[in-house]
C-alpha cells in the first residue's frame, strides 16, 4: 500500500509541475476546482500547492483505510492527467514554430 501511495504523491509532484510548465506557455487550467483555488489564493502555485495538499490528504486517508484498489484507480487517472498536460505543452510549443 506504501508505494502505491508514493506512485500517487510522487504522480502529484509530475501534474504540479507539468501544470506549472504548461501555464507558463500560455495554457489555461482546465480543472474548474484547481482554477477556484488559484483565485482564493491570488497565485498559480499556491492554488496548485493548495490542491496537491488537499489531495494527498485523501491519498493519506485511503492508505489509513486501506483501499489499496481506489488509490491504484486514481493513479491511472493522474498518469492521464500527467500525460495530458505533457501533450498539451508539446502542442503549444509545436505551434509557436
Amino acid at each position: 500500500m506504501l508505494s502505491t501511495f508514493l506512485q500517487f504523491a510522487y504522480l502529484q509532484v509530475l501534474d504540479l509541475l507539468s501544470t506549472i510548465a504548461f501555464l507558463m506557455g500560455g495554457t489555461r487550467e482546465g480543472n474548474p476546482l484547481v482554477e477556484w483555488a488559484m483565485r482564493l489564493t491570488g497565485t498559480a502555485l499556491g492554488g496548485l500547492v493548495l490542491v496537491k495538499g488537499i489531495a494527498l490528504g485523501i491519498g493519506l486517508f485511503c492508505v489509513f483505510t486501506r483501499r489499496a484498489s481506489l488509490m491504484t484507480k486514481i493513479n491511472v487517472v493522474y498518469a492521464g492527467v500527467v500525460v495530458w498536460n505533457l501533450s498539451s505543452i508539446i502542442l503549444t510549443m509545436s505551434m509557436r514554430g
